[in-house]
């Protein structure tokens, strides 16, 4: 369907910078600008040095980011990986070289500007989409900030959105190559497939009588067992707390009433349109001529409004909607703010069936429908209760583990030779794990704090209580070791068989890649091959109809210029899939919106490499250096 409720990208582009970027990077402006002698430098941009403090402070706001954005759910081993901790100083010294050469070429920010941007950040709108100061001013103490520090701040952010801007806008699609692209993307190829299985070839494939026993001897560590322990362990926590705290009938009532429109639906409109354009080249009469069209239409729709349907299949210009009598769908207040004279005269209308004069947009003149009106619905109270008594729950709950982590930390270290008095504390139970290592344990005992904590000295050899751990936000665990185990290697009797199993197996595939390959070269060579092959399927790249990525790109990559073409590749499982197309089919004409939508993409991505490439060269002038030992250093 023609999309003509066209995205404003540098409103999102803002609100990006509003929302994404001040977790990990709002710290103050001036951080950005001070060089501070006698602290540990993590990297230095030229003259400029990123401390230990900067950069730490940097980590901890993307790994509280990442576990909200996966509601905890993140293995906690990744939140302190080697690659996290680069990605976070990454992003601190592009974003330095970027606010450098934005000042050095003279980018700034008027005061209408930031007024602007904070007015329009959805983080400081209240229910009814105007902007609150009072919201605005809860965010800054969220966040620790001031009024100055965080306008300065954005101020930068603008500023690097300005330079940026500069290469999006500047990224030039030949024609050509958009048009190869169009034909490629829309394409369609009819395959069928044939897979090799290593199982197939197990008979053949035949191991040296002491391979197993060679092999054992060369991987010893692939057979180790690490220490390992059982442990018991308590969790103080918020989803914990939540469950034995009571919320009373009158305390839902009022946080229905205080947040009703909260509960409300906004009104929707189902609505069609009939959009008359003008000729690019013909100027302002072309304009007068499309404008009396419209009237025109508008004029005939009056005596027989019933024939609206046929009449934007005959005369719109939006092709999609056209075929569907000029429907649009369902459309909400606020989705259309960039022809926002469209949406006005849509819920101006009065009632279903009405007709709007031909209205004036940027995309030329529309005659709108209102084919259904959905009013405002609020959800009454009873529906939303489970809701409500979650929420103030977890309210309370936040609030009793903020009173509680500090005596919950103390008990533990006070009582060290039981965790009963900090499970008494927790309102919780005394839990027992099975076998962990220091490499490996379940949740919630995934934590490599707590597991280093479990299997330090005091802990294990004197079977005192660890410290209380936070694993998550929201949630501490102490545990106790039960009973402990030294690392050792599995004797090669107990692994025999299944290592004999896994050699075997792993022959076999080399065997089935070699005997693909083999058949994949017959088949190019025009001989007859012996392969039982798949029903033909019609494929694309959109509608892959279920066929694995791996074979999906071998399809398009075939060299199809005669048919049948071949090719294969190594599937999973030690696998081996060969893969025919016997038939391509051409898309006739990408829609409209399709075709712009592949070129805004290959043009951002040409943009994305501009950008990436000049942030490279400015940090080889910039002579950017790391310190390696101070980018690991664990806090």
């Amino acid at each position: 369907m023609f999309d003509f409720v066209y995205r404003n990208r540098k409103k999102i582009q803002l609100i990006f910078l509003l929302l994404i970027v001040p977790p990990f990077a709002l710290f103050g402006v001036d951080v950005y600008f001070r060089n501070r002698d006698g602290v540990q430098a993590v990297a230095r941009v030229g003259d400029y040095t990123i401390t230990q403090d900067e950069f730490s402070r940097a980590l901890r706001e993307r790994q509280s980011a990442l576990q909200r954005s996966t509601d905890g759910r993140i293995d906690p081993a990744l939140l302190d990986s080697p690659e996290l901790r680069a990605a976070a100083l990454d992003t601190l010294i592009r974003r330095r070289l970027l606010v450098a050469r934005a000042q050095g070429v003279g980018l700034a920010v008027t005061d209408d500007d930031l007024r602007r941007a904070i007015n329009e950040a959805p983080a400081f709108r209240d229910e009814t989409g105007k902007f609150s100061f009072k919201q605005y001013q809860e965010y800054l103490r969220s966040e620790g900030l001031t009024p100055p520090t965080f306008e300065a701040r954005l101020r930068q952010d603008i500023v690097i959105r300005q330079l940026a801007e500069a290469y999006a806008d500047s990224g030039f699609v030949p024609r050509t190559v958009a048009s190869t692209l169009e034909k490629l993307a829309g394409q369609s190829r009819e395959m069928s497939q044939a897979t090799l299985k290593p199982e197939t070839f197990l008979p053949q494939a035949k191991l040296a009588p002491d391979a197993a026993k060679a092999y054992y001897n060369a991987n010893t560590p692939e057979f180790r067992v690490p220490e390992q322990a059982r442990v018991e362990y308590v969790v103080l926590s918020v989803e914990g707390l939540m469950q034995s705290l009571p919320v009373s009938p009158d305390d839902v009532k009022k946080f229905y009433e205080s947040n009703r429109a909260r509960f409300a639906t906004a009104e929707t409109r189902d609505a069609a349109h009939i959009l008359v354009t003008a000729d690019p080249g013909a100027g302002a009469a072309g304009k007068e001529k499309a404008r009396a069209r419209a009237e025109e239409i508008y004029r005939e729709l009056e005596k027989k409004p019933a024939g609206f349907a046929e009449a934007a299949k005959k005369y719109s210009a939006d092709p999609g909607s056209a075929q569907q009598g000029g429907s649009l769908g369902r459309i909400a207040r606020g989705t259309m703010k960039d022809v926002p004279e469209f949406e006005q005269a849509l819920f101006a209308l009065k009632k279903e069936g009405d007709i709007s004069a031909p209205v004036e947009t940027k995309l030329g003149f529309h005659i709108i429908r209102a084919i259904a009106i959905h009013p405002e619905q609020v959800k009454p109270l009873e529906e939303m209760r489970g809701e409500i008594e979650k929420e103030l729950r977890r309210q309370q709950a936040s609030r009793r583990f903020a009173e509680i982590a500090d005596g919950f930390s103390n008990i533990v270290y006070e009582q060290s030779d039981s965790l009963k008095p900090a499970a008494e504390l927790a309102k919780s139970e005394v839990r027992q794990s099975g076998w962990v290592s220091k490499e490996s344990a379940p949740a919630p005992l995934n934590s490599p704090k707590l597991l280093a904590a479990i299997f330090s000295a005091d802990v294990l050899k004197d079977k005192r209580n660890s410290e209380a751990v936070e694993v998550a936000p929201g949630t501490l665990i102490a545990a106790r070791v039960i009973e402990s185990k030294p690392a050792s290697t599995q004797p090669f009797e107990e692994v025999r068989g299944a290592l004999e199993k896994r050699l075997a197996l792993r022959e076999a595939s080399r065997l089935a890649v070699a005997e693909g390959r083999r058949r994949l070269d017959e088949l190019r060579q025009g001989k007859a091959v012996s392969v039982e092959w798949s029903a033909p399927l019609l494929i694309s790249r959109e509608d892959p109809k279920g066929v694995s990525q791996p074979i999906l790109r071998q399809t398009f990559k075939a060299d199809v210029s005669k048919l049948p073409a071949y090719a294969g590749v190594e599937a999973g499982g030690g696998a081996y899939t060969l893969v025919r197309v016997s038939r391509v089919e051409q898309q006739k004409e990408m829609a409209p919106g399709k075709a712009k939508e592949l070129t805004d993409q290959i043009q951002s991505l040409l943009a994305q490499e501009t950008l990436a490439a000049y942030v490279a060269s400015l940090r080889q002038k910039a002579g950017v250096t790391v310190d390696k030992d101070e980018l690991g250093k664990k806090q």
